[in-house]
């Protein structure tokens, strides 16, 4: 091998970790059974304006929010179904406020008990939704719109894909309950843009 190619071996391969550190190269990974893009890089431990509250002022629904990451299928976490009323923030993502999809996602109900997100679907254009951060700084977001899909149809692009502007996205259960596989077949999302 000629000292060039070394050269250019070296600099490709500190290019390449250089993006990797700089979180500019994505792998693919999945949120809720279906794939988003995400950072090789580590992100930091507790950013400085993290979420730590929700509030949605036309239902009357108001939580704390716990960090949620990934299950080791690749999964999106949620809340534990013996907290229904515990909404969480998915921290691989904007933080809300930041530029991008910021994501939320809660219980439409856990135990026969209504979630934190039980009248979600009822959201209509114009509605606020109220997010309070570490920094004690109030992100407030207009829903734009409210959509049901069938989880087999997740809208993952929509959902996790970048936006030049600051959104948020409130994800939980809808449609119908399958009893056998205790799960409802659909996912109601609420898209809102940074008042």
């Amino acid at each position: 091998m000629t000292r060039g190619r070394v050269l250019i071996g070296a600099l490709v391969g500190a290019l390449v970790a250089g993006l990797l550190t700089a979180g500019l190269l994505w792998s693919p990974d999945v949120i809720g059974g279906h794939p988003v893009g995400r950072t090789n890089a580590t992100p930091p431990a507790v950013p400085a304006a993290a979420p730590v509250e929700v509030r949605i002022p036309a239902l009357g629904a108001r939580s704390s929010l716990i960090p949620l990451g990934l299950n080791p299928d690749g999964t999106a976490e949620v809340p534990s179904l013996d907290r229904p009323a515990q909404a969480g923030w998915y921290k691989h993502g904007p933080v809300p406020g930041d530029p991008g999809p910021a994501v939320l996602l809660g219980h439409v109900d856990g135990h026969g008990v209504p979630g934190i997100f039980h009248d979600l679907a009822t959201l209509t254009p114009g509605d606020r939704v109220e997010v309070t951060r570490h920094d004690r700084s109030t992100a407030t977001f207009t829903v734009r719109r409210v959509d049901r899909v069938a989880k087999t149809d997740f809208p993952t692009e929509a959902v996790y894909g970048e936006t030049g502007n600051p959104q948020l996205r409130l994800i939980t259960c809808g449609g119908a309950f399958d009893r056998a596989t205790g799960n409802y077949a659909d996912n109601v999302i609420v898209y809102a843009d940074l008042a």
